[in-house]
């Protein structure tokens, strides 16, 4: 298994400079990760061929309103985005209105062409299982090609198994799953894997790609 074809190679602290963000292109082409996921006031963003570039929308609160996650995703596709990262209306989940949370995920989808893949973070530790299983229904209701666990910002903590096997019961097969959030390791990584997970969001990519050769 090629655990770099995995990894959204990703940098979105706020004080991220240019330079760090070349840094990251630079490192992302050296270890052969499929992405880098950068926020979207970098963008455009200039890769080498066969590197693609994901970015984050609604970051990472998902408070916003619809329209604006809607403008920036459009905006960040029209940028050279590839795919994008939306966060959901946590407390429309929280308060079980699924309804909203399609809604909210279709504004987005409808904004973005065809070919700019959309996935959608649940930020799974602040919710229940039932409600982490209605909102993967109502993401893949809502046209996105994947979910996600988690920012890796929220204080309920990021990506856990339990997680990923719920949203692989939910959607896998149909969606992609992305685990994201404290993945730091090899050996964190080849479990989310195992979990269902098809894709892997990772600021310390080197050292788990380094971990997979041992």
């Amino acid at each position: 298994m090629n655990i770099a074809s995995f990894i959204d190679h990703t940098l979105l602290k706020p004080e991220a400079t240019a330079e760090d963000v070349r840094a990251l292109v630079e490192e992302a082409a050296r270890l052969q990760t499929f992405s880098v996921c950068v926020s979207p006031s970098t963008l455009p963003v200039e890769v080498p061929e066969g590197l693609k570039v994901a970015t984050v929308c609604g970051f990472p609160s998902g408070a916003h309103h619809s329209a604006i996650k809607a403008a920036e995703a459009a905006d960040s596709a029209k940028r050279g985005a590839d795919e994008v990262d939306m966060v959901i209306n946590l407390a429309h989940a929280c308060s079980n209105d699924f309804a909203a949370v399609e809604a909210d995920i279709r504004a987005v989808r409808e904004a973005l062409p065809k070919n700019v893949l959309l996935k959608v973070i649940l930020e799974t530790a602040a919710l229940s299982d039932e409600q982490i299983t209605e909102c993967c229904l109502a993401a893949e209701r809502a046209g996105a090609e994947f979910v996600k666990t988690s920012t890796g910002f929220h204080p309920a903590g990021g990506a856990s198994v339990h997680a990923v096997e719920l949203m692989h019961k939910a959607v896998g097969g149909r969606l992609g799953i992305k685990a994201s959030g404290g993945i730091r390791d090899f050996e964190t990584a080849q479990k989310m894997i195992d979990a269902g997970a098809s894709r892997l969001g990772c600021s310390a990519s080197a050292a788990i790609i380094k971990g997979a050769s041992k």
